[in-house]
C-alpha cells in the first residue's frame, strides 16, 4: 500500500532537509508500505524550492509542486491532496512540530479500520499566553455556534484513507478552512494526543493577526450564527426603543413636559449607530465570501513540478 506525506512549505529552507532526514528514518523502518513525499512550495522567497529539487534528484520517492505565487497553506494542502494517488495520505508540517514518529501509530489505527487518524496537541507550552487563551476560546466558541465538532488542539496533522481524501477534495471552495472541512466530511476518526514541541529551525509564519483572520474564516465558513446575531441585536434595540418611548410618555403625563437631555440623546444615537455598523459589517463579511466564491477562481496555480501528470485547480499544469 502507498502512503504519501503531503508537506506544505513556505520559506522552510532552514529545516526542510532535517525534516526529510528525520522522516526517512521513520518510514524506512516500516515494513509492508511504500512511501512518497509530496512537497508543496507555497511561493517561498528563500531556497525552499531548490532544496526540494535537490532532494528529488536523489530520491525518486520525492515529488514537488511549486505554486506560481503564495496562495496560503490551505491551498497547499488542497493541492497535495488533489495530486495524491496513494491509499493513504498524511498532511504534516515541515518544521518537525508534527513528529514523524507518530506515523507508525497512525498506520496502526488505519489497520484497525479507522478512516482517519488525527492528532491533538495535549499542551501548548510553546505558544504565548494570549495566543493560547484566544485559541482555546475560539474552539469553545465555534463548537457552540456550528454543526461541526473541532476538539481543542485539533490540527492538520492527520492520516486519511482514499475515501476521506476524495471527500475532502470534492469540497472545492476557494476560501478553505481545513480543520472544519475535516470535521464536516465526518468518517471514523481516531485521535492521538501528542505534546507540543518547538520548531526544529526557522520561525513560525503565523502572526497573531494572521491567526485571527484564519479564525474569522472558520467562523463564517461553518456558521450562520453571526447573521442571526444581527437579527437578535436589531430586535433587542427595537424593543428597547419602544420601552424607552413608553417610559417617556408616562413620565411626561405624570410630571409634565420634560426638557430632553443632550447626553442621553447622543448616547442613544451612538449606540444605535454602532449596532447598525456592526450588522452591516457582519452582512458584508458574508457577502464578501459569496463574491469571492462566485468568481470561481482556482484555489492554486502550479508553476513548476516533477509530477508526470499534475492536477492543477483549473485543469492541467505546464511542467
Amino acid at each position: 500500500m502507498l502512503v504519501e506525506l503531503i508537506v506544505p512549505c513556505y520559506n522552510e529552507s532552514a529545516v526542510l532537509r532535517m525534516f526529510y532526514e528525520e522522516s526517512c528514518k521513520v518510514i524506512n523502518s516500516i515494513d509492508g508500505y511504500d512511501f512518497n513525499f509530496i512537497f508543496i512550495d507555497d511561493g517561498s522567497k528563500d531556497d525552499t524550492l531548490s532544496i526540494m529539487k535537490d532532494i528529488a534528484l536523489n530520491d525518486e520517492r520525492v515529488k514537488y509542486i511549486s505554486f506560481s505565487r503564495n496562495f496560503g497553506k490551505e491551498s497547499a494542502m488542497f493541492a497535495g491532496l488533489k495530486n495524491s494517488r496513494g491509499d493513504y495520505a498524511v498532511v504534516m508540517d515541515a518544521d518537525l512540530q508534527h513528529p514523524p514518529t507518530l506515523i507508525p501509530l497512525m498506520l496502526k489505527a488505519m489497520e484497525e479500520g479507522y478512516d482517519c487518524c488525527a492528532t491533538n496537541r495535549s499542551t501548548r507550552d510553546g505558544d504565548p499566553f494570549l495566543r493560547t487563551l484566544f485559541t482555546r476560546n475560539f474552539y469553545k466558541f465555534i463548537n457552540k455556534i456550528s454543526d461541526v465538532d473541532m476538539p481543542d488542539g485539533a490540527g492538520d496533522f492527520r492520516m486519511m484513507n482514499r475515501k476521506m481524501i476524495n471527500a475532502v477534495i470534492s469540497m472545492g471552495e476557494v476560501q478553505r478552512f481545513s480543520k472544519g472541512i475535516f470535521s464536516w466530511v465526518g468518517f471514523n476518526t481516531k485521535w492521538i494526543d501528542f505534546e507540543d514541541v518547538e520548531r526544529a529551525a526557522g520561525e513560525t509564519k503565523w502572526s497573531f493577526w494572521g491567526l485571527f483572520k484564519y479564525a474569522m474564516e472558520g467562523i463564517t465558513a461553518f456558521s450562520t450564527v453571526p447573521l442571526k446575531i444581527a437579527i437578535y441585536l436589531g430586535t433587542i434595540v427595537a424593543a428597547s426603543s419602544f420601552v424607552y418611548l413608553f417610559f417617556v410618555i408616562i413620565k411626561t403625563l405624570v410630571h409634565g413636559k420634560d426638557f430632553p437631555g443632550y447626553a442621553s440623546i447622543i448616547a442613544i444615537l451612538l449606540f444605535l449607530g454602532g449596532c447598525i455598523i456592526l450588522c452591516c459589517g457582519i452582512l458584508g463579511e458574508y457577502m464578501a465570501k459569496i463574491y469571492i466564491e462566485v468568481k470561481n477562481r482556482p484555489v492554486y496555480i502550479i508553476g513548476k513540478t516533477n509530477i508526470d501528470e499534475p492536477v492543477d485547480d483549473y485543469g492541467r499544469s505546464n511542467k
